[in-house]
């Protein structure tokens, strides 16, 4: 079998065979076939797609190119919960504890962040000690002990897909959702999770701008997940407006702790138990998704959920006075109201030019090795649907300086537009699949 076979094949719009992806998967991986014959691959996934199966034998040998962790000797079942991304998403810092605090155990790999969309390890690594580059031994250790480990993702899972990446990332076929969806899927599965949560994000704000392409993706994953006997759901939830009200690092952790207090926004808080719910019924752990919700709720009111993530960040180093005391997290240098010119009802919020916003200030990165800021960002005070009068808050700017905050001023006011008749808020969720 030669690689150039197989790229000729794939380029006519055959299905490939499992034994033909696993030749060219290790062999690249192996460095046996090199850089640009894969990047040809890729190219002619990305124009001719591919078949259910053919994903699927994609997402395993991709798997197959690394370790495998092996959780079921710590519990027949260890959830996790996925997001494609999105403009305040902090979501995996509220589901993660509320469902570990059910006793059912989450176990989870997470990235950092790139250009406006915020990584669940960097946020989290805003609170001293924190860490998140765990060993192997490590992660399970944690995962039985606390019953919640969130863990940086390690090299040894899945490698091909980080060297496929590199390669998609810089030929233009990063958006083709084959390859997005076996991305995804090979991490999950090799991090030893077999109960999945998606939480694929479409909209302005999302990698996915539209509810169709979301959709195709999501069904993709889920059908993954099946074909390798993952039990898998995919939450299709909106990113036409920020998620919560804070966007920023620090602010995003701050806002999860007072949602695991009770006093979080109604979107996040809504959000959060639609994901676990899904998590809780998949696992067996309840009947349907009534009880699901309802034991989920439980862990909120009691205080278990907040609980279970102190003792989680504090298993991984982190201080958790910190979050006992809010006010100890570093705010940022200058900090002003920016005020509408104008009475109405706002009728949309570009997310994507909010989190341009929050990026530019220095909450975001170019590339994984950039260093971010913490304490910048943004807290909204209004979202789509809420009356404005002439100088009402729409948001609050967390900048280092004047300068940096006015330098963002502009672009937010493209990101509002506006009503004079009552507007009702984009749904929050559109399909679970």
């Amino acid at each position: 079998m030669r690689a150039v076979d197989v790229i000729i094949k794939k380029r006519g719009g055959e299905p490939l065979t499992d034994a033909e992806i696993s030749f060219f998967i290790e062999g690249f991986n192996r460095g046996e076939i090199p850089d640009y014959q894969a990047a040809a691959f890729a190219m002619a996934v990305f124009f001719k797609g591919m078949e259910p199966a053919e994903t699927v034998s994609l997402t395993q040998a991709i798997v197959r190119s690394g370790h495998q962790l092996d959780l079921r000797d710590i519990a027949p079942v260890v959830a996790d919960k996925h997001s494609t991304g999105g403009v305040g998403d902090k979501t995996t810092m509220v589901v993660a504890p509320l469902v570990a605090a059910t006793g059912l155990p989450v176990g989870k790999m997470s990235g950092r962040g790139l250009g406006y969309f915020g990584g669940t390890v960097d946020k989290l690594e805003t609170i001293p000690g924190f860490r998140a580059a765990l060993s192997e031994e490590e992660f399970r250790q944690a995962l039985a002990k606390v019953g919640l480990v969130v863990a940086g993702q390690s090299q040894d899972l899945a490698p091909a897909d980080g060297k496929l990446y590199a390669l998609r990332d810089v030929t233009g076929t990063v958006e083709s959702l084959p390859l997005i969806a076996s991305s995804i899927m090979s991490k999950k599965i090799a991090a030893g999770t077999n109960c999945i949560v998606l939480d694929v994000k479409y909209g302005k704000g999302a990698f996915m701008k539209n509810l169709e392409d979301a959709t195709a993706l999501a069904h993709a994953m889920v059908e993954i997940g099946h074909g390798v006997g993952r039990k898998v759901r995919a939450v299709l939830s909106s990113m036409e407006q920020p998620l919560g009200l804070a966007v920023g690092n620090s602010l995003e952790v701050k806002e999860a702790v007072e949602t695991l207090q009770g006093r979080g926004p109604g979107d996040l808080v809504e959000l959060a138990l639609i994901l676990g719910s899904q998590l809780l019924e998949m696992s067996g752990r309840s009947l349907n998704l009534t009880d699901a919700r309802r034991k989920l709720e439980e862990t909120l009111k009691s205080g278990a959920a907040f609980e279970k993530f102190k003792a989680f960040i504090a298993q991984q180093g982190g201080d958790i006075s910190y979050l006992d005391d809010l006010s100890r997290f570093p705010l940022a240098a200058h900090r002003e109201e920016f005020r509408s010119n104008r009475a109405g009802y706002i009728k949309s919020m570009d997310a994507e030019t909010i989190g341009i916003a929050a990026y530019t200030l220095g909450a975001g990165r170019k590339v994984k090795t950039d260093a971010i800021d913490p304490a910048v960002g943004l807290i909204l005070r209004k979202k789509v649907g809420d009356k404005v009068e002439v100088g009402d808050s729409l948001l609050e700017i967390h900048a280092q300086s004047q300068s940096q905050a006015d330098s963002i001023k502009e672009s937010l006011w493209q990101a509002y537009t506006f009503s004079d008749t009552p507007v009702q808020a984009p749904p929050l969720v559109d399909t679970i699949i």
